[in-house]
């Protein structure tokens, strides 16, 4: 393990750290975990590395339990964005923290990464410091924050930092931890692509795009927009652009260019460190829900070139899939097979999208990612590659190993994808080996309005994909079942179009497993559209449903069939005029408390919709 006390460090002999990772989250040596990654990458490097992990931010000393490092103090808030961890979309705290000793909630402050940074600079005065990690690179230019429902800056200059490490970190924190190795001072670093910096002035030779600035975006919608589209088009290696962004102070935040995708052989290597695949001991028994869900599990790629419009992998690993290799994965799966807890089961082969395991296309190689297209969306790409037989080959090598009862594929697949291609034989193999009896899958809404603005395939290509998937099934001679994911209130959708869901479900026998109210994080399309209400992409207006009872509303009609969800489904109905559909979706007569004022108003704003509601009849399933 990485030492945690000095203690620790002691007994490896080690007298001074050459790096600090302070981290919200409980260590787990385990490589699910951006903070074992980095850490032991840079360990391998000839580094010293401690770690400091959920200090106690009204406590200085649990800041210097380990000392001041010979180099930097690297700071992550955690997995998650330390706000999405602590509250639900409602803005209510969260009982639970999923990266928590005992999943015991309460350990990690709000706006982690700024806390820890203020904190440290107050005690050691001017040392590098470094963040990184999923706050930090969502937030690296001005933001829309959901929670404080206003515009941020860059939390480079929030926290104090001197450099922002953006995506995966593993090419940059070697870089940099060679640049301070070797006695440049922090200020003169400003070259590291996957980086950001501050600067009194533009850097000479970069030529960078100068987006609009702070004030700009805080004052003109439409400026936000601008200088969204910009970040959106340079997040690639081969075609991105340094872009600029400036303050009132004068100060600008510069940012290099994206860091190339580590190639398969670079995965390997990362994905196969010494890990411990562990907790820390000093946590006892106690059990941390995150790695429960990863414990037996395999990372077989990396990238999603999918481009959901609410997903942050698009800024933060990027659209650039790679895959590891075969013989990396067998190895891996072969070492679980000897852990002692091992029950013959492991959990999941995959990773942002499970059956993305290579580039989409050779011509990005070449040309980076296309700035103005994307590979599935509105229509897949003609250059688009179509192949499942390198992940089919991998799931047929892993079962087959002894001790291996079964493989599961638990991550998200893109079933758009899948129906794409002309060989069937992943879905055969799926439903015939992969799946027990049930498979989750993500339409995420299912009206064509909305799936646009998602990003998402049309509604007719997932009844296709459950079509086929039903087939599959029937030929097997098996009683196995999809569960959909399903998310509510997205930019676009109305309560109208929620109505259409219920139906939908419904009439199809399917029975949501969990429904998402859109939640606003930073820096994804989605947000952006949220925030400004209009499509940043082209400029139309947008639909977005702010008020919280509308929100709820929605919600509630998604999950008709819990009985808590009763009156506000009536209440939905009687807002648009569909009363006659109480009986279809509740199986019995409404009540007549109504809450009639407040439907009354909500009619208002959505019109008294009277008759059938737009769109319900197309997306019956046959």
């Amino acid at each position: 393990m990485l030492p945690m006390s000095l203690k620790e460090a002691r007994q490896k002999g080690i007298k001074e750290f050459d790096f600090i990772i302070v981290t919200g989250d409980a260590y787990i040596d385990h490589h699910s975990f951006g903070t074992a990654i980095i850490g032991r990458l840079l360990e391998r490097n000839g580094y010293r590395v401690g770690i400091i992990a959920r200090p106690d931010w009204k406590n200085e000393d649990d800041f210097k339990q380990l000392g001041r490092p010979r180099l930097a103090f690297l700071v992550n808030s955690g997995v998650v964005d330390s706000m999405v961890n602590n509250y639900s979309v409602f803005k209510r705290r969260r009982r639970v923290d999923e990266y928590a000793p005992n999943g015991e909630a309460g350990g990690r402050p709000d706006r982690a990464v700024i806390v820890y940074c203020n904190l440290l600079r107050k005690i050691f005065g001017d040392i590098p410091i470094l963040i990184g990690g999923i706050e930090a690179s969502l937030r690296r230019f001005g933001h829309y924050d959901y929670w404080s429902d206003k515009l941020r800056r860059s939390i480079l200059l929030d926290s104090g930092a001197d450099i922002l490490m953006y995506g995966m970190g593993e090419r940059t924190i070697v870089e940099l931890a060679e640049a301070l190795d070797s006695g440049i001072p922090v200020k003169e670093i400003t070259w590291v692509k996957g980086t950001c910096i501050k600067s009194n002035s533009l850097i000479d030779g970069t030529n960078p795009i100068v987006m609009p600035d702070f004030k700009e975006i805080k004052q003109d919608k439409k400026a936000y927009c601008k200088s969204f589209v910009y970040q959106y088009e340079n997040n690639d290696s081969i075609n991105g652009r340094h872009l600029a962004e400036k303050y009132e102070n004068g100060i600008w935040v510069i940012q290099n260019p994206p860091q190339p995708p580590l190639e398969t052989d670079e995965l390997d290597h990362v994905y196969e460190l010494p890990f411990e695949n562990r907790p820390h001991p000093s946590y006892g028994n106690a059990k941390i829900p995150a790695f429960s869900e990863v414990k037996f599990s395999l990372v077989g790629n990396r990238g999603c070139f999918g481009g959901c419009s609410f997903c942050a992998i698009t800024f933060h690993q990027g659209r650039a899939v790679r895959g590891r290799s075969e013989e990396s994965l067998l190895r891996e799966a072969r070492k679980l097979t000897e852990h002692p807890d091992f029950k013959g089961y492991i959990h999941d082969i995959g990773g942002p999208t499970a059956n993305f395991m290579e580039p989409s296309c050779s011509h990005q190689l070449q040309y980076g990612i296309c700035k103005k297209r994307q590979c599935l969306h509105p229509s897949p790409c003609p250059r688009l590659k179509v192949s499942h037989t390198k992940y089919i080959n991998i799931l047929k090598k892993v079962r087959q190993i002894p001790k291996v009862k079964k493989v599961f594929v638990r991550s998200g697949i893109r079933y758009d994808y899948l129906m794409l291609d002309k060989d069937q034989s992943f879905l055969r193999e799926l439903c015939e080996n992969h799946i027990s009896g049930l498979l989750k899958v993500a339409p995420e809404h299912l009206c064509d309005h909305v799936l646009y603005l998602m990003g998402k395939p049309s509604i007719e290509v997932f009844d296709r994909f459950v079509a086929a998937f039903k087939n599959e099934n029937a030929r097997l001679g098996k009683k196995q079942y999809l569960i959909p994911y399903l998310i509510s209130s997205h930019p676009g959708s109305r309560l109208e179009d929620a109505l259409d869901m219920a139906i939908y479900l419904k009439k199809s026998g399917f029975v949501p497993d969990q429904v998402q109210d859109f939640y606003p994080t930073p820096s994804t399309l989605s947000t952006c559209m949220y925030y400004t209400e209009m499509n940043p992409l082209t400029g139309e207006d947008v639909y977005v449903a702010k008020d919280l009872e509308e929100k709820k509303l929605q919600r509630a009609l998604l999950h008709f069939n819990k009985t808590e969800n009763k009156q506000a489904v009536m209440k939905a109905l009687e807002i648009l005029g569909r009363e006659e559909m109480t009986d279809f979706l509740l199986g019995g007569k409404g009540s007549k408390d109504r809450s009639r004022s407040s439907a009354r108003d909500m009619r208002r704003q959505h019109g008294n919709n009277k008759g059938k509601v737009r769109g319900s009849e197309k997306i019956i399933i046959k």
